[in-house]
């Protein structure tokens, strides 16, 4: 799943595309100066960072003049996504910061893009025909936060909208039909809003339309049921066919979610080709740092409550000094995952601080009794299939809080996270967190029963949330 690749801050992830080298002089593009040649490679595509409040007309001049097109331009955050064929793009770019993931990741092979699609692929088994009979018995993740319960309370309501910000839902799923919205479903791979339908359908991926189900699937009595199954969902593909989010496809999927006035996000990723982002102004790290804060506080000050997963490397955050985003940036609620005995599960990330709240996401050491399975049962493109992961946890916590959102209708993002850490069921540190049995503590849990490094404000509960 699009989660994390890798344990330290500067590891590169994988999934691009690759870069093709070679620069021959050729006249500029429109924009540029007379005199200037332009050099001619593969186009690769970059995000660039302007001062805030720098108008639409000057941040493409500036673009056309280093040799670039500007693809959109977000002048409500002063960023910007353009394209070039000039690899010197960034340092022709005056007072403007720009990066680049196409070009970082240049220089992974196949090889390495196989093993990442292996990874966000990671289904333990998958129904090959949409179930005609009732698999809720399999749900043991919707017992531990009692959604079966709550629904006799809420379903939730067709008013709130949650955006699936991940590699695109299969609206033909008959469990997510009559959820997905395709009014307010885009494609943001390009780094601009594509709202053709084959823009934000799945095209390689599974991860999207698993974590929909979890949110929103119906509750027909047939196959498997969402926590909020009464609410709708945009589908907003930021995920692309190597099981990539760069952080342009991120920065589109937050703009348009507000744009589009929805109430919560879900983001099961980590965006930016290092699984941790540093924010020093001094590395080209500061550039993707500060465009996805933009675009997340953007969308929070316009009422879009953004929950993310915080990463499935079994990382403490609180002891780095670099970011997962979104996870970790602020207005954001931050997910870990608990296995079916109520536990952080082995390879969740944590850290005081950084874990806001905690819903089940699998384990494969766990086989509860009600599934042959460790993870987590939900929908797939024509079936069904089992993941694990801290994506896995975090729709349990965006469909909780569509339905505060469904009963309080007004409430904006601060009090939809008040009312989320108010409703939520407190878990205390474990007294042994030794999974293997060699004498060693695997995970250090610091905090108190209320709030700490595993859990945040514990596991969430729709059965609170509705009454």
């Amino acid at each position: 799943m699009p989660l994390t690749r890798g344990n330290g801050a500067r590891r590169v992830a994988v999934g691009s595309l690759l870069l093709v080298a070679g620069l021959v002089a050729a006249p500029g593009p429109a924009g540029a100066a007379p005199e200037q040649q332009c050099g001619i490679g593969k186009t690769l595509r970059y995000i660039v960072v302007f001062d805030q409040g720098t108008r639409a007309e000057e941040a493409q001049r500036r673009i056309g003049a280093a040799c670039g097109e500007t693809v959109t331009y977000y002048a409500q955050i002063g960023v910007a996504v353009a394209g070039s064929r000039d690899r010197s793009f960034t340092d022709r770019l005056n007072d403007a910061r720009a990066f680049s993931t196409q070009q970082e990741l240049g220089g992974q092979g196949s090889a390495s893009r196989k093993k990442n699609r292996t990874r966000l692929t990671a289904a333990i088994k998958a129904s090959p025909s949409v179930a005609t009979t009732d698999r809720s018995g399999e749900q043991w993740d919707m017992a531990m936060i009692k959604a079966d319960e709550a629904h006799r309370y809420s379903t939730g309501s067709r008013s709130v909208v949650v955006g699936v910000l991940d590699s695109g839902i299969d609206a033909g799923h008959p469990d997510l039909a009559a959820a997905v919205d395709a009014s307010v479903s885009a494609g943001c791979v390009t780094g601009a809003p594509d709202t053709k339908r084959e823009a934000w359908q799945p095209s390689a991926f599974e991860h999207g339309t698993h974590v929909a189900g979890t949110i929103a699937a119906a509750n027909d009595g047939k196959g498997t049921t969402g926590v909020a199954p009464g609410v709708r969902l945009a589908s907003v593909k930021v995920v692309d066919d190597d099981g990539y989010v760069s952080p342009e496809s991120a920065v589109c999927g937050f703009m348009w979610a507000a744009t589009k006035g929805m109430r919560l996000v879900n983001s099961s990723f980590t965006a930016g080709p290092w699984t941790l982002t540093c924010k020093d102004r001094a590395s080209d790290q500061w550039v993707v740092h500060e465009a996805m804060r933009r675009a997340v506080t953007y969308a929070t000050n316009r009422g879009v409550l953004t929950v993310a997963a915080i990463g499935n490397e079994g990382t403490n955050l609180a002891s780095t000094k670099c970011d997962a985003l979104p996870g970790e940036l602020r207005g954001v609620i931050g997910v870990s995952s608990i296995g079916a005995d109520g536990t952080k599960a082995s390879y969740s990330s944590y850290g005081l601080g950084t874990a806001d709240l905690t819903a089940p996401g699998g384990d494969h050491r766990q086989k509860p009794q009600s599934s042959n399975q460790g993870c987590v049962l939900s929908t797939v493109p024509a079936g069904y299939g089992y993941y694990c992961g801290t994506s896995m946890a975090t729709p349990h916590v965006v469909g909780v809080a569509a339905l505060l959102a469904s009963r309080f209708p007004s409430a904006g993002p601060t009090a939809l996270t008040k009312m989320l850490s108010n409703q939520a069921e407190t878990l205390p540190c474990p007294t042994d967190y030794d999974l293997n049995d060699d004498g060693v503590q695997d995970a250090a849990c610091s905090g108190y029963a209320d709030y700490n490094g595993f859990y945040g404000h514990g596991l969430v509960n729709a059965l609170n949330a509705v009454r």
